[in-house]
């Protein structure tokens, strides 16, 4: 009887020291995430596709792309889309160190998060929970309520911000009297409201995922449609 409760003590013990070592993981790489120091001259990349912007707006953008790496990494890699142009454009100048990129990668996330073209909502309900997903974490982030924003975080408001061209606009409460979406009829404005709405692909994959970020769990996603990560889009 004795072995046995030990066989089991063991067994508990072990369980912890896993439930342990996997969430001191996670912060480790959020910390990471956080604080990892861009490649030189990739903000040069970035102000050759935007000549207007300065320095401490390309910060603005890799801020932005944090937000994006961390919303992959909360989700526990799952799929998440890319919803800024102008991140998007600084993540793929980024792919192209490619030591770097993947050296980031591996001690960030623990696989390779491929790349694919920044979207709004539409009728890809893959994509669209992948917006879904970065749209909730993303506030959760900024302290924002996703059901109800009374504002847009960081990534979803840089391409506006920023007056980037063919970006995505978007607006939090697009029904008020003061929002873009009714003061700039002639551009599309996406509304933050629609992340929790089935109205695009019937239903609301990944809006209400719970954060699990961990060491494991790969999903299918990116350029090929399987293996980890995905692209402005990364996981699933």
């Amino acid at each position: 009887m004795s072995k046995t409760f030990l066989i089991i003590g063991l067994i508990v013990i072990s369980s912890v020291c896993l439930v342990l070592w996997r969430r001191y993981l996670a912060l480790q790489r959020e910390a990471y995430i956080r604080n990892f120091a861009l490649p030189k001259g990739l903000f040069d990349k970035l102000c050759k596709l935007h000549p207007h912007l300065d320095l401490k707006e390309c910060q603005l953008v890799s801020h932005g792309l944090r937000q994006f790496f961390l919303a992959y990494h909360k989700s526990g890699y799952k799929y998440v889309s890319m919803p800024s142009q102008v991140a998007d454009d600084l993540w793929h100048e980024f792919i192209l160190y490619t030591k770097n990129y993947q050296g980031f990668c591996k001690k960030a996330f623990g696989r390779f998060l491929h790349h694919t073209p920044a979207s709004a909502l539409n009728d890809n309900r893959q994509s669209n929970a992948g917006l879904r997903r970065c749209w909730r974490f993303v506030c959760l982030d900024e302290n924002i309520n996703p059901l109800s924003p009374t504002r847009l975080p960081l990534l979803f408001a840089l391409d506006t911000k920023l007056s980037i061209a063919n970006g995505f606009k978007y607006a939090a409460d697009c029904q008020s009297p003061g929002s873009p979406a009714t003061a700039d009829a002639g551009n599309e404005i996406h509304c933050g409201g629609d992340f929790s709405s089935n109205s695009f692909d019937g239903g609301t994959d990944g809006f209400s995922d719970s954060s699990s970020s961990s060491d494991g769990g790969c999903d299918s996603g990116g350029d090929s449609g399987g293996g980890c990560g995905g692209g402005c889009g990364g996981g699933d």
